[in-house]
C-alpha cells in the first residue's frame, strides 16, 4: 500500500453527501468466484483471529478517498507486493485488511476513514497506472499487524506492541469502473481546471502524487465517477 495526502479542498461532514456507485449502464452486479488470498495479502477474516484495538476515528473531514496499490508483479525481500483489484476481489467476501502503510500522513488519513466511506482503487506503478474500480471502507482504522512480523516486507522494528505506530482499515470491492480511467487522462483534466477552473484542478493526486492514500472532495469523486461513461479524451 501506500501514503496519503490532503487537499483541504472541503470540509463538509463526512456523510453530508453520498453517491450512487452503480454503474449507470448496467443494473447487475458482477458476480466472482471466491479464491484463496494471495501471498503478500491476507484478507480481512485473517487479520481478526489476532487480538487489535479499533482506533478510534476522529471527525473525517473526508468520506471520498484514492487508494493506490501495486497491479503487478514485484518481489520485495524475495515477496511478491502484488495486490490489485483482481485480488481483492478473489478475498473470502471480496474483503482485504489495506496494510503495510509506512507514511504518517497516509495512516492518519485512514484513521480518519468510517464505515461506508468509498474509495477509488488506483492502480499504481504499472505500465498503465489508473483508476480501476470501486470499494467500501468496511471497518474503520485498527493495528496493523504486519509491523510485528519480522518476515513480512512491512516489519517495522522501531514499532512496539504496547505502542504501535501502524494501522489498517478493512476495504471490500463494490464494482469495476465501465472503463478503467487512465492516470494520462486525469492529468488532461487536471491542467484544464488548474487553467480555467474544474472539479480536478487541486486533486491530491498531482498535488500530492507520492501519497498512497488521500482523500477526495465529493466534487472531485463525482467527476472522477461520471468519466466511466465519457469518451476518453
Amino acid at each position: 500500500m501506500a501514503p496519503k495526502k490532503s487537499t483541504r479542498a472541503s470540509t463538509r461532514a463526512a456523510d453530508s453527501s453520498t453517491f450512487d456507485v452503480t454503474p449507470k449502464d448496467d443494473d447487475s452486479r458482477e458476480e466472482v468466484e471466491v479464491k484463496k488470498p494471495i501471498r503478500g495479502k491476507r484478507s480481512a477474516s485473517d487479520s481478526s483471529d489476532k487480538k487489535t484495538k479499533s482506533v478510534p476515528p476522529s471527525i473525517p473531514l473526508f468520506s471520498h478517498w484514492l487508494m493506490k496499490s501495486e497491479p503487478e508483479t514485484r518481489l520485495e525481500y524475495g515477496v511478491d507486493v502484488k495486490f490489485g483489484i483482481e485480488d481483492l476481489k478473489a478475498l473470502p467476501n471480496q474483503t482485504g485488511c489495506w496494510d503495510g502503510v509506512r507514511n504518517y500522513q497516509a495512516r492518519n488519513f485512514m484513521r480518519d476513514m468510517r464505515e461506508g466511506h468509498v474509495a477509488f482503487f488506483y492502480h499504481s506503478n504499472c505500465k498503465e497506472p489508473g483508476i480501476a474500480g470501486v470499494m467500501e471502507v468496511v471497518k474503520v482504522a485498527y493495528v496493523d499487524h504486519t509491523q510485528f512480523d519480522k518476515k513480512d516486507v512491512h516489519f517495522d522494528a522501531s514499532s512496539k506492541a504496547d505502542n504501535p505506530k501502524w494501522s489498517m482499515v478493512d476495504v471490500r470491492y463494490q464494482r469495476m469502473l465501465q472503463r478503467f480511467i487512465p492516470l494520462s487522462e486525469l492529468k488532461k483534466y487536471h491542467l484544464k481546471h488548474s487553467a480555467t477552473g474544474g472539479p480536478l484542478k487541486s486533486m491530491a493526486l498531482f498535488t500530492s502524487a507520492r501519497l498512497s492514500v488521500q482523500p477526495l472532495t465529493p466534487e472531485e469523486f463525482q467527476f472522477v465517477l461520471d468519466l466511466e461513461t465519457k469518451e476518453p479524451i
